[in-house]
């Protein structure tokens, strides 16, 4: 965990400028302070960057992409969890979209057992974290470029 930065910065763009803040249970505000979550990596040593390249024609398959993409990537973590790693505990590429219609609380989440914050919720500076590994990551200023998302699978 020592290789993920964590600052307030992703934060603030969550709160200005993302249209799903405060709707979903995975996002802020539903989710830990920055403090809380600089704990939470520190607890772990190993995390499988995951790199996930996508060139999408039409903006709007994103979501469905993404919805497909996280719930695979469900499967890794469980698979983890199953091999022993029972701190496994994946974020999310994108935002939660496990279902078309979220509550918009933990609460009353009606997956709870599949809904997970994506590294941005968590305060991660992707840019710098996978930069820092040394994987590619770019502000893309077309839809119809490839994007490059990270997932993070965190194991011990």
């Amino acid at each position: 965990g020592k290789d993920v930065v964590v600052s307030q910065w992703p934060r603030f763009k969550c709160m200005f400028g993302c249209p799903t803040y405060g709707k979903k249970g995975t996002c802020p505000p539903s989710v830990p302070s920055i403090e809380e979550c600089r704990e939470f990596f520190k607890e772990y040593k190993q995390i499988a960057v995951i790199h996930l390249k996508k060139k999408l024609d039409d903006p709007e398959d994103r979501k469905d992409w993404s919805k497909k993409t996280n719930i695979d990537l469900l499967k890794l973590e469980r698979g983890a969890f199953l091999s022993g790693h029972q701190k496994a505990f994946l974020l999310f590429m994108d935002e939660c979209r496990i279902c078309e219609d979220c509550p918009g609380s933990r609460i009353e989440c009606k997956n709870l057992h599949l809904a997970r914050p994506c590294p941005e919720a968590l305060g991660v500076d992707v840019f710098s974290t996978v930069r820092k590994l040394e994987f590619s990551i770019e502000v893309l200023t077309d839809y119809k470029q490839e994007m490059n998302r990270y997932s993070f699978l965190m194991i011990e």
